[in-house]
């Protein structure tokens, strides 16, 4: 039975333009960021609207959809 989940080498990315520790750097941080957004820290910061770090990456990323 195999596991769950992504085993090293695996998740193979070509990118024009990126070199592979670009892209292990940017996959990095991507799952911190989930990690964090699907923390209690994050859910009472929402809560209280002192969370930054997410929202910001939100706006952000409306701005470049218009």
């Amino acid at each position: 039975m195999s596991e769950g989940g992504f085993q090293e080498g695996d998740f193979d990315v070509k990118i024009e333009g990126m070199q592979e520790e670009e892209i292990d750097a940017l996959l990095k941080k991507y799952k911190r960021l989930n990690k964090y957004r699907k923390s209690n820290l994050f859910a009472v910061k929402m809560m209280d609207g002192t969370e930054d770090i997410i929202s910001s990456l939100i706006e952000e990323a409306e701005d470049l959809n218009l």
